[in-house]
């Protein structure tokens, strides 16, 4: 029996009243990935073609999550002890004007200048808007939240490299691209302005006990605010670095969860800095044109577009552990395969296997950094997760372009090995905690 369309309204709305407070953001995330995943598949065929050389190419790619390494645990501190949307507003805005400027200043040097620009911009907007949504989400709802972030983000790397094509044929020039990108970062900013609303601030801090301030004798008020909406029956009176103690806060940033989460990502990001060096240049070496290297991105896009959010409902109902470990293991097989083919076409089933990986383990990899972020502190803890993965990014992207120098199938091989060991390690790392239902794990948290 067919539900009825009342009740499909009545579904909508309840589903709209869950995630009111978060919805603007993620809107703002689904446009800002338009513009970059126009911007993907082009930038490292328009830099190789503005004379830049493969090992110069490495480093102007690792500019971006250079500049982010530094920034992301500044603005992540800054993020937990001032307002957040006019920092996502500013750093959309800076966006923006960064990724424009490579159509008027061209070669390696300010290339390079502009990515570094451009990473810090986006360093200012990513720990506060990935902040707001640990706060405005209930702890057992965190991996649905962030898999509906990563969807919105792949949602746009989805359609983004199909409208980046249809423009640039339409309008006859990659120049589209880059104006579509910058266009898309001030329509997001403008979109926060307009509808993210800074979370209420209900009382002073004397009020609640579980504020983590020992940094500061006498804490910005609104933290207190964001310590007082922990759910009920939270506590931040112990740590949990060895994994005793299922329901309690972290007091520190210091503790398992945090670092294996900062593991995980590392391992992850030597992919994705790996990749955005190599796969185009790669795709193009087997015969590939223009239009299969964007379809190849917006391939990756559709199983984390359509699974993030399911994963992250299954994250909130299990362990975490089965998801990262089986989310490592389907990107590192694609990595050993993808130098083995012959056909760039063969690329598009394992990029859609692979994408399936990280729509499993991204949720998860969320969920960590919440649970191991102390009370009050979600934007420093998400800053220096995203300055870890950073970091990854970072090292990948200068030694990728080296090794491809001399071989293009060894950056894979490298890649599957880091991320292998980091995990491992992660594991390791965490502990219990990762193996723990989630029922366990938020017990006495639940909103």
């Amino acid at each position: 029996m067919s539900p009825r369309p009342s009740d499909v309204v009545a579904r909508i709305v309840a589903w709209t009243r869950r995630w009111n407070a978060i919805l603007p953001l993620l809107a703002a995330e689904l446009i800002v990935w338009l513009g970059f995943g126009a911007l993907l598949p082009i930038m490292p065929i328009y830099f190789t073609e503005n004379g830049v050389d493969l090992r110069t190419l490495g480093i102007v790619v690792a500019a971006w999550p250079a500049a982010r390494l530094v920034g992301e645990p500044i603005f992540g501190w800054v993020a937990d002890r001032t307002r957040r949307v006019p920092l996502m507003v500013a750093g959309n805005v800076g966006a923006g004007i960064f990724l424009f400027l490579p159509l008027v200043f061209v070669g390696a040097v300010p290339f390079l200048v502009l990515r570094a620009l451009a990473g810090l911009s986006t360093s200012i907007y990513d720990p506060a808007a990935r902040g707001y949504i640990t706060d405005a989400t209930p702890a057992d709802r965190r991996g649905e939240a962030f898999g509906m972030y990563g969807a919105a983000q792949m949602g746009g790397l989805l359609l983004g490299p199909a409208i980046g094509g249809l423009g640039s044929a339409f309008f006859g020039g990659v120049a589209f691209i880059f104006v579509f990108g910058a266009v898309s970062s001030f329509v997001a900013a403008a979109a926060i302005a307009i509808r993210v609303r800074e979370r209420p601030r209900a009382i002073d801090a004397e009020r609640t006990g579980s504020l983590d301030l020992t940094e500061f004798a006498h804490g910005p008020d609104h933290l207190a605010a964001r310590a007082s909406r922990t759910p009920a029956g939270s506590s931040a009176a112990g740590g949990v670095d060895d994994g005793s103690v299922a329901d309690e806060a972290p007091v520190s940033l210091a503790n398992r969860l945090l670092v294996a989460a900062i593991l995980f990502t590392i391992g992850g990001n030597f992919a994705a800095g790996t990749y955005e060096v190599i796969w185009s240049i790669y795709l193009k070496g087997l015969g590939a044109g223009l239009e299969l290297i964007g379809l190849t991105f917006a391939m990756f896009g559709l199983p984390v577009l359509v699974l993030s959010t399911y994963f992250g409902r299954r994250v909130d109902r299990g362990s975490l552990a089965p998801y990262i470990v089986v989310g490592t293991i389907i990107p590192v097989a694609a990595a050993l395969l993808y130098p083995i083919i012959r056909d760039p076409l063969l690329s598009i089933p394992l990029i859609l296997a692979e994408a399936t990986g990280f729509a499993m383990l991204n949720p998860a990899l969320f969920s960590v950094v919440a649970a191991g972020s102390p009370i009050g502190r979600p934007s420093t803890a998400q800053g220096l997760f995203g300055a870890a993965g950073t970091l990854g990014f970072v090292v990948a992207s200068l030694i990728a372009g080296t090794l491809a120098d001399v071989d293009i199938r060894w950056p894979f091989y490298l890649f599957a090995m880091v991320m292998t060991s980091l995990t491992t390690l992660g594991i390791l790392t965490g502990g219990a905690r990762l193996w723990r239902s989630s029922a366990v794990r938020v017990e006495g948290r639940a909103a």
